[in-house]
């Protein structure tokens, strides 16, 4: 897959590309369903498929107190958009300047003379350019006049629900895993750096691995069942995960994201790790002494393992 991070200035662009422009954070099912008719349409005509997204997110540069907490990493983004089979990524840095770009430029600029497109998928609510003014019958009548093709694609429901990405969001902060994973169509995982905690989990006898996210947004407080996926390690390890402050142990203490990785000893602090969250076993709770929340802990990890033992997980 060919990565543009400022197609903008590129000269070797995806000329004549199938294409669809969006966000696209969290690459739900509804965003597939756009992607993948846009690599099915330009495979059944000879062209490249290309997918235009914006970094950071536009509303970091027009209204930063409005912000949502992006459910992908750019490199997230970029490695699903290589499995999906998109020929090309185009990221368009997101500036003050770019958001004063008025749509009709965009399109005659960067769509018809930079990447000579000959046709392009959105979805019938997106909107571009300064004061998203630019929409789908915008580009239609853009499409009459340079002569490329326009499609408006349906949202993807599911349960009579429009699949967007603030439902997601919404979903993840909850810790409703089951609705997140249908939304999504794959597990959601976060990605993180394993980082030096105080070794409490050791000392109960039940030894943890800090996470330091690297994703903006994770789950809600409470205990997970997840798997671990290591970067030294060339397999997936169960585990169950702990996000919250810890208030049986600390006070007013900052949320840390905990995971109890079975059947693990190894050192691997400073590791990149990848947290797949399969269900949400309870929301944190303080407990009465370090006793009960030892027999909690045991409880809760007993419960993991049946979950794995009626759904085994793919260790490759």
């Amino acid at each position: 897959m060919l990565v543009l991070h400022d197609p903008l200035k590129q000269t070797d662009l995806p000329r004549g590309c199938v294409a669809t422009i969006g966000n696209f954070d969290g690459m739900h099912v509804g965003h597939q369903a756009i992607i993948r008719g846009v690599i099915e349409r330009a495979r059944e005509v000879g062209r490249p498929s290309a997918v235009i997204t914006f970094h950071p997110h536009p509303l970091t540069i027009v209204a930063p107190d409005r912000v949502p907490k992006q459910i992908l990493t750019i490199a997230q983004k970029e490695e699903l958009m290589r499995e999906i089979g998109v020929d090309a990524l185009l990221i368009v840095p997101f500036t003050h300047e770019f958001s004063r770009l008025t749509a009709d430029r965009f399109i005659e600029e960067f769509l018809v003379n930079a990447l000579q497109v000959t046709e392009v998928r959105i979805g019938r609510d997106f909107c571009f350019g300064a004061g998203r003014e630019g929409n789908l019958a915008k580009l239609a009548a853009a499409g009459e006049r340079f002569g490329f093709a326009v499609h408006g694609i349906d949202d993807v429901k599911m349960r009579g629900m429009r699949v967007s990405s603030s439902i997601v969001r919404d979903a993840i902060s909850k810790g409703c895993m089951r609705s997140v994973t249908m939304a999504l169509g794959r597990t959601y995982f976060i990605d993180g750096r394993v980082a030096t905690g105080r070794r409490l989990g050791r000392k109960i006898g039940f030894p943890t691995v800090n996470v330091d996210p690297q994703n903006d947004l994770y789950p809600g407080s409470g205990v997970y069942v997840t798997t671990s996926r290591f970067e030294s390690f060339d397999r997936s390890f169960e585990s169950v995960t702990n996000i919250g402050v810890r208030p049986t142990l600390y006070e007013n203490y900052a949320v840390t994201i905990e995971s109890h990785i079975f059947d693990f000893d190894s050192n691997v602090y400073g590791d990149t790790v990848r947290l797949y969250f399969h269900e949400l076993l309870r929301r944190e709770q303080q407990f009465r002494s370090a006793l009960e929340l030892t027999n909690q802990i045991r409880m809760d990890i007993e419960r993991s393992r049946r979950y794995f033992l009626r759904r085994p997980i793919d260790r490759t």
